[in-house]
């Protein structure tokens, strides 16, 4: 007797037919290539169209009530599958309509119709070769799922000469083989093309809509969606340049796909992702294509088409994101980091300029890159990444007011953003304020969610440094060049730390490997710099500073620089004109904070000098030009130097209410200003207990390094020697003579020896007395004679017994 079948013979839906009895999906007539759990799915959501089909409806379907699977995932398998072969949007369905944390619901018309194959309207008995076929699969014959044998197969099976065993043997035979081969084949299909090991080489995009706006704006996109995953490896933009010019082309040459492919070679990637975009009429077609660079095999392509320009960006992101499952990265992982490139920024141009700034700071440093910033949120006001790209730079260019600025408009838009853009938008903000409690969540964060990632363990070196743990920064500096060999950061913090320690081998052999690596940068000369006036490397140091001629936003720092070693050395006519050529060039660079932080810091030399009416005069000029946070932090310290004390407090009391929550000032600076405002009049003991709370810290690098190091302990020297307590006072003078890697050319490490020689003195150690101040005079053998310090250190000499 004739047993119904559920399904509709043939359902059909736009140009689509579903044939239920033979299990295939053709689109006008053609035959489409879908999984049989997909094709379950579709055709349990088509025969119900307009009704909601839960998950749970769906996981029965697939697996039963005792097949236990991650089902969540392969539903969405399935539903991405069954989207991906009838050209479907999840955003906007044409076909099937997703019902958050619900279900699935077919929306097209739907039209029922006869198969052209004959099909059996009964069923075999369970003991026939039908039945074997439906028990293999998990299918109980009359159920939604029962498989229909066309009748020419029957006839043949019923007609053949075999015994019944023999035709049931062969079958499970058969069916055995395929079970396997399926099994193979769903292995092979499944298996990750990639590794969390393995690096990718982003090519330019090939452009042939003729419209310049895609134009490195698509490659950015890519690398903002695909930079956000944890387990995909892209290759950075410095190790792709320092490449390219080993291969002997321009730093920022096009990236063809046949040069990503040598890229990909020689860098020991495994795969160069290319993509392009064209026109269909007013449509855009986006196509990526990741292609293994040692055979050219392609592991992965992806297109989908975009109805106008402004949809570009949200097709590509699409695209990237089926792309990444099928490169090897687990679906939870897509779905936890998957947030569209349309809310880092929906505007081409403004991505565009992005990435010329980015390309920009990477060739020619920091203050070339500003103007395409400041386009990009000229043309997005909400460009989060923008205008932390804006504040790292103006950190990096001793412009902190306006880094801060730039930080709390990005910190206020983090929430539109990737994961990765937020955790870096929260560290730059949180390094900018000076909160250094608040960075430390944000990088255990960052890597657990990005292990591979360097930059956490770089800015973890940083505030270890600051506090003046050299053995922790040193651990994470370390980790972070194992993970970015390439990242020129690791570089600059490696050699700072090497500097402080006083290894001096090792930060030569940091930057020596920079250079081999072709890395640069304007800290990495900065570094040679200190590096040379360490080793007492003269025509070094003045190479760094001829290098620097010309450039703005670095000009004006090894300048500044080497007016310090002037004034180490006594040169203070030398150390004058210097300060004043760091200020004109700060000014030419429209740095005038930067401008004013270089007049302050020669204003707090010329106090330490004893020149009290040069320092104050030039204190009000940088005030004048610029009364930023740093500004004022040194303007209240060389105030206090000179004996304007009753200003300085002013000053201090300003910073300490406009800046209660940032660390460095009230760990380090504030103290010192209270102690030096203590010491003017008078009052070692107050000097000796404001600089109490520094004493963890006061081998420290507070921002901006390497001004104004190594002053607690001078202070505190200079405390204990108004007490008369001489040894107390040669302890804390030695300890700055100790770590020259620390006081660099800041001319306290010469007035240490001064120090040093007045401290053995109160202790009555008159030979080693004499021994300090022949040090200093030594070092001020050619210093300019009229300075106050040096005509009070020559009569105390003369006095000695």
């Amino acid at each position: 007797m004739a047993v119904p079948a559920r399904h509709p013979v043939v359902i059909r839906f736009g140009a689509f037919e579903l044939d239920a009895a033979d299990g295939e999906l053709r689109k006008s007539g053609i035959l489409l290539k879908l999984h049989p759990q997909p094709l379950r799915v579709l055709l349990l959501l088509a025969e119900r169209p307009g009704e909601i089909v839960t998950r749970e409806e769906i996981r029965r379907c697939l697996w039963g009530d005792n097949t236990f699977v991650d089902f969540e995932r392969g539903i969405n398998f399935c539903v991405n599958q069954i989207r991906s072969v009838i050209g479907d949007d999840a955003e906007r369905p044409r076909y099937i309509e997703t019902l958050p944390r619900r279900g699935y619901r077919f929306i097209a018309s739907v039209a029922i119709g006869e198969s052209t194959k004959q099909t059996l309207p009964f069923h075999l008995p369970a003991s026939s070769a039908e039945s074997k076929v439906a028990a293999l699969e998990g299918v109980e014959p009359g159920s939604a799922h029962e498989i229909r044998i066309p009748r020419s197969r029957l006839f043949s099976i019923l007609v053949d000469r075999w015994s019944r065993k023999t035709v049931v043997a062969a079958i499970m035979a058969f069916c055995v083989i395929a079970v396997l081969i399926a099994g193979i084949v769903s292995y092979i299909y499944r298996a990750p093309k990639l590794t969390e090991k393995d690096s990718i080489v982003l090519a330019d995009f090939t452009n042939s809509t003729g419209d310049a706006v895609f134009d490195d704006a698509l490659k950015q996109a890519l690398a903002v969606e695909l930079g956000q995953s944890p387990f995909l490896n892209i290759l950075s933009e410095t190790k792709a340049s320092e490449t390219l010019k080993m291969m002997g082309r321009p730093m920022n040459a096009r990236v063809t796909p046949d040069i990503a492919r040598e890229l990909c070679l020689r860098t020991g990637s495994k795969a160069v992702l290319a993509g392009a975009i064209s026109s269909l009429g007013s449509h855009y077609l986006v196509d990526l294509d990741a292609v293994a660079c040692s055979n050219g095999d392609t592991l992965a392509k992806e297109q989908f088409e975009a109805t106008s320009k402004e949809d570009v960006l949200k097709a590509l992101s699409r695209a990237a994101a089926n792309l990444r499952t099928k490169l090897g990265e687990s679906l939870p992982s897509v779905q936890k980091f998957d947030v569209p490139i349309e809310a880092t920024t929906n505007s081409l141009e403004a991505l565009k300029n992005y990435s010329m700034g980015a390309k920009v700071g990477s060739e020619k440093g920091n203050a070339p890159s500003i103007p395409f910033l400041t386009r990009a949120i000229e043309l997005d006001p909400n460009f989060a990444v923008a205008y932390a790209g804006l504040a790292a730079r103006y950190s990096n260019l001793n412009e902190p007011s306006l880094a801060l600025a730039y930080a709390t408009k990005a910190y206020e838009l983090r929430d539109r953003v990737t994961e990765r853009e937020k955790l870096r938008i929260s560290f730059i903000y949180f390094r900018v304020t000076g909160e250094v409690e608040k960075q430390t969540p944000v990088f255990n964060l960052w890597m657990a969610d990005y292990p591979r990632d360097p930059a956490p363990n770089v800015s973890l070196g940083v505030n270890f440094a600051f506090m003046g743990q050299y053995d922790k920064a040193l651990a994470e500096s370390q980790e972070a060049l194992k993970l970015g060999p390439e990242n020129v950061s690791v570089y600059e913090n490696l050699t700072d730390i090497y500097l402080a320690m006083d290894r001096l081998d090792a930060a030569k052999a940091i930057l020596n490997r920079a250079h081999t690596n072709n890395l640069d940068s304007a800290d990495l000369h900065w570094d040679a710099y200190y590096l040379a006036f360490l080793q007492g490397d003269f025509a070094q140091m003045e190479q760094q500073v001829a290098w620097g001629a010309g450039k703005p936003g670095t000009e004006d720092i090894l300048l500044s620089a080497q007016s310090d070693t002037e004034a180490y050395y006594g040169r203070l006519s030398n150390a004058r004109n210097l300060s004043r050529r760091a200020v004109d060039s700060a000014v030419r660079a429209d740095a005038k904070e930067a401008a004013a932080l270089w007049q302050v810091n020669a204003a707090l030399r010329e106090a330490e000098f004893g020149e009290t009416a040069e320092s104050s005069n030039q204190v009000r000029e940088a005030l004048a030009l610029s009364p930023g946070r740093n500004v004022k932090i040194f303007a209240a310290l060389a105030l206090a130097r000179a004996g304007e004390t009753a200003q300085a407090r002013a000053i201090a009391n300003e910073l300490e209410k406009d800046y209660s929550s940032n660390t460095v000032l009230k760990l380090y600076r504030l103290p010192s200003i209270n102690a030096a405002i203590a010491l003017r009049k008078g009052n070692s003991a107050q000097a000796l207990e404001q600089l109490e709370i520094v004493k963890p810290y006061e081998l420290g690098q507070p921002t901006p390094t390497p001004l104004g190091t190594l002053y607690p302990p001078f202070l505190r020297g200079q405390a204990y020697l108004l007490m008369q307590d001489g040894t107390a006072a040669a302890a804390e003078f030695q300890k700055v003579l100790d770590h020259r890697g620390i006081a660099l050319n800041f001319p306290l490490g010469a007035l240490a020896h001064l120090g040093l020689g007045r401290a053995y003195s109160v202790a009555g150690d008159a030979g080693k007395a004499r021994t300090a101040y022949q040090d200093f005079f030594a070092l001020w053998k050619d210093a300019d004679t009229g300075i106050p310090i040096l005509q009070q250190a020559k009569s105390e000499y003369a006095k000695l017994k």
